[in-house]
């Protein structure tokens, strides 16, 4: 289905627009391809590799691991605690969801992102492996996810966290099981985090939007890989709107009202702009404390595919700020 309005790029008027230092990392990326999630997979796995080892660990940071038991039999929820080597009292805490497609990606690869905002914040992090689809579809990610973060509620001061200051944030699918998260919180009154930090995050199965359209080039994440995945996560070949949740699919949700302040990033090139931007949008309408960034040129995880460009380093700037300010203002 085409979309309803809007001009759709080119291929060649999407490369043109792609920032410069960011154009420069395509020819050494692997294509993103779902036709084979194993051998995507794989695929993921060595550019995330890679990625981490070019980041020494940091020695001010300690990290481990914890298992959450569970009793829904699906086994316990794995979790990667990262934490000041040097603390003393309570800090806030990131609940991080890593990304992937809802079918890619591992708790591990955001490794030096926890590090780093432990160190420059500072904080405690804590990294939720949730499972994959196809193998796991929807609800078990988001049933482990909500583990993870009633875990951390209820061991706040086991963990030197303080309770009042824990923000959940996911980037990409992590960004919409972050959304669906916090969405399943306020309807069934868990406790509800202080802050939601979505980046270019995966909100709606639909695929009708016009960025969703131009989004075709074969190494980034593009739109064959992203109906792929809704299928694999949805664990059906299509659905109508009574048929999603809006739990797995935040976009659908008719009601934001009660939700915390929120930092939305995306790109001008992203699939998921306009889906972001909506969301955005109607968070306003709400009456959400929203803080919205569309960098111009930026596709689909620029700044973990090209960290040292300088439109990575001021979204990097912009990211830390946000959380900052958003500890700060909790008291």
């Amino acid at each position: 289905m085409r979309p309803a309005d809007g001009t759709v790029l080119t291929e060649q008027e999407y490369l043109d627009r792609i920032d410069p230092e960011l154009a420069a990392v395509l020819p050494g990326l692997p294509p993103v391809d779902l036709t084979d999630i194993a051998a995507a997979r794989e695929r993921r796995a060595a550019l995330s590799a890679a990625a981490r080892a070019r980041t020494a660990s940091d020695i001010r940071v300690v990290t481990e691991e914890r298992e959450i038991p569970t009793s829904s039999g699906s086994g316990p929820v794995r979790v990667r605690c990262h934490r000041p080597a040097d603390q003393v009292g309570l800090l806030p805490c990131l609940y991080w969801i890593h990304g992937g497609g809802h079918v890619l990606g591992e708790v591990v690869q955001d490794d030096p992102l926890m590090e780093h905002l432990v160190t420059v914040l500072p904080c405690v992090t804590v990294s939720v492996d949730w499972r994959r689809a196809p193998e796991h579809p929807y609800p078990a990610a988001i049933e482990d996810c909500r583990v993870g973060l009633r875990w951390v509620f209820s061991n706040a001061d086991g963990l030197q966290i303080d309770a009042q200051r824990i923000a959940v944030g996911g980037a990409s699918s992590g960004g919409g099981l972050a959304a669906g998260l916090v969405l399943l919180s306020r309807d069934t009154g868990d406790r509800m985090p202080c802050f939601q930090l979505l980046i270019y995050p995966m909100l709606d199965d639909r695929n009708h939007t016009r960025s969703s359209h131009a989004a075709r080039h074969r190494q980034l994440w593009n739109r064959s890989a992203n109906q792929i995945a809704w299928r694999a996560y949805l664990g059906y070949e299509s659905a109508s709107a009574t048929e999603v949740p809006y739990y797995a699919a935040p976009a659908r949700a008719t009601n934001l009202n009660g939700l915390p302040a929120t930092f939305i990033a995306t790109g001008d090139l992203d699939a998921f702009l306009d889906e972001d931007v909506v969301y955005a949008q109607r968070l306003c309408t709400a009456n959400v404390p929203l803080e919205l960034h569309v960098y111009p040129g930026a596709f689909h995880g620029f700044d973990f595919l090209a960290p040292e460009s300088a439109l990575s380093r001021q979204f990097a700037e912009d990211r830390d700020q946000a959380i900052r300010r958003a500890f700060r203002t909790i008291t």
